[in-house]
């Protein structure tokens, strides 16, 4: 069993009449000299009319700056709103992705914690951020060739995904500041139903750390304890499968991510991997579900992992959803 993928897929699909469809792209990109970076994603929930637009830069003194938005779509013909665009300039080879508006800028990046008293008390600062992907890898995914091939979240988290490590150059601009990227990225198309709070729990860790090095890692549970371990080693270019992994994390007093040891086994080798993550952007996503809010946290990590002797910046994302005030995958 495998995937099905065309140069058709990285443009925009026709929605499905789920009310919850949604069609995302996400960009990440780090400097590899200065760790400078970050990611963007747009969502469409044409559905719904609405997008969600997400900025999140990480600057190399440890302040945030970000964006997040829901810009009305009545369309699901292109991806661009609210100054975030997104263009495919070859498919399967080349994209960019850019943002041109106002950001907020955290000297605290806990003030994410507190989205009302974020908007309230951040400092504003017109933005611009430019990312320009150019493939460093094929693309991996797609949509599975068969009903009974579980897709690469699960059953009931986007029916179509693929994904690709890429080399990155651009710049992100912040008031008078500017901050060139020539790196390493990781970028991703989904589209298909898509609730944040089908997640029960998982780790994800992407980066490319140049010298033909890459990864990306994902270990998800569900709410009846099955596990999955899935991913690829990227390896001069070329992809391995992930045949096992192993994970251990440490946690802060507030049950985020410090660090993380990562063991993985391909049919080729096996590496271990180990990530410090350097700035954390503590997220939370809520949904009105058959009239109850639930919740989950997104804590999205700059993270710099070592392999072999082999460093660089990447991402670290864990999901889960809160029960009362229990994550459900902490301490795992």
């Amino acid at each position: 069993m495998g995937y099905r993928l065309d140069a058709q897929d990285e443009y925009p699909h026709i929605p499905s009449a789920e009310p919850h469809f949604n069609e995302s792209v996400y960009c990440n990109g780090f400097d590899r000299r200065t760790g400078a970076g970050g990611w963007m994603r747009l969502g469409n929930r044409v559905n719904e009319g609405y997008a969600e637009l997400s900025v999140c830069l990480y600057l190399p003194d440890g302040r945030i700056a970000c964006q997040f938005q829901r810009p009305e779509i009545k369309t699901n013909a292109q991806f661009g709103a609210g100054g975030l665009g997104y263009e495919v300039k070859q498919a399967l080879r080349a994209v960019e992705m850019t943002y041109t508006g106002e950001l907020l800028v955290l000297d605290d990046p806990n003030l994410l914690r507190d989205p009302d008293q974020m908007f309230k008390k951040a400092r504003r600062a017109r933005g611009a951020v430019r990312l320009e992907q150019s493939a460093a890898s094929p693309p991996h995914g797609g949509v599975p060739d068969s009903p009974d091939h579980e897709p690469m979240y699960g059953f009931n988290f986007s029916l179509g995904h693929f994904n690709q490590h890429t080399s990155v150059r651009g710049e992100i601009e912040v008031g008078d500041e500017r901050f060139p990227i020539d790196g390493g990225g990781w970028r991703d198309h989904s589209w298909g139903p898509r609730l944040w709070q089908n997640i029960y729990f998982y780790r994800l860790f992407l980066a490319n750390l140049g010298q033909g090095r890459g990864f990306m890692l994902l270990k998800i549970t569900n709410a009846q304890g099955r596990v999955r371990r899935l991913g690829v080693l990227l390896v001069d270019g070329e992809y391995e499968e992930v045949l096992d992994m192993d994970l251990m994390t440490e946690w802060t007093d507030r049950r985020d991510p410090d660090r993380v040891r990562i063991s993985v086994r391909t049919a080729r080798r096996t590496a271990l991997i180990e990530g410090e993550i350097v700035t954390l952007a503590p997220l939370r996503n809520r949904r009105k579900i058959d009239g109850e809010t639930v919740v989950s946290r997104i804590a999205e990590g700059q993270t710099r992992f070592s392999w072999d002797g082999v460093t660089g910046y990447g991402m670290t994302e864990y999901i889960e959803r809160f029960e009362g005030e229990r994550l459900v995958g902490y301490p795992l």
